[in-house]
């Protein structure tokens, strides 16, 4: 395994239908204020825009901690406790070259490692044919993460996509709709990822032809 990766929890086989998958979102699961300010987290995004101007920030739900409660039936369930983050946070903290004295500081100042990190919450599918194949992606050149390396069909699920418009509250979004992205917005990433490069391919052998 990754060294810089470890196992937050290990769902049962078969893993957990919607209805099993609570959602708890508040304030009090944001990340901490990094020491001194944010203006590190300032300063890292200008840097990358003027790299890859591209980029956009977006909010993103962030991942406190997930825990697996036995409830009988109809099984047991998973507790999410979420705050709110954004991309530009996500490169100013997790992706930044000060990750791991955030960390180490976390530790220190509130006995969490993860304290002052986005750790925005992400989605993934492993995703089999019918005629028995996994589907694997190879991401963009153009993307703040991992360019050009395999993958498999993913992203973020979005706070936007239920409260439009301005930047959303925790307030105005209730967990069983935050479950309902979850769920859904990882079907929307097979739908959009796949086809896009479906079509792509199709585009590319007519013009070879």
């Amino acid at each position: 395994m990754d060294p810089e990766v470890s196992l937050l929890l290990q769902c049962p086989p078969g893993g957990l239908p919607e209805e099993q998958v609570r959602a708890e979102l508040s304030p009090a699961y944001d990340r901490r204020p990094l020491p001194g300010g944010d203006k590190a987290i300032t300063a890292v995004w200008e840097s990358r825009l003027q790299a890859q101007p591209w980029l956009f920030d977006a909010p993103k739900f962030r991942l406190h901690s997930a825990t697996l409660v036995p409830t009988g039936s109809p099984g047991p369930q998973l507790h999410l406790c979420l705050g709110l983050t954004s991309y530009r946070d996500f490169l100013g903290t997790n992706w930044a070259s000060s990750a791991a004295w955030l960390r180490q500081q976390g530790a220190t100042d509130w006995g969490d490692k993860q304290a002052y990190l986005a750790d925005p919450l992400g989605v993934g599918a492993a995703l089999a044919t019918a005629d028995d194949f996994l589907v694997f992606l190879r991401r963009s050149g153009q993307v703040a993460e991992a360019p050009g390396l395999v993958d498999v069909p993913g992203g973020h699920p979005e706070p936007q996509a239920l409260c439009p418009g301005d930047r959303p509250l925790h307030i105005n979004l209730p967990g069983e709709l935050v479950v309902r992205e979850l769920f859904s917005s990882v079907l929307q990433e097979i739908c959009d990822e796949v086809s896009e490069r479906q079509v792509g391919q199709s585009v590319g052998q007519g013009g070879r032809g």
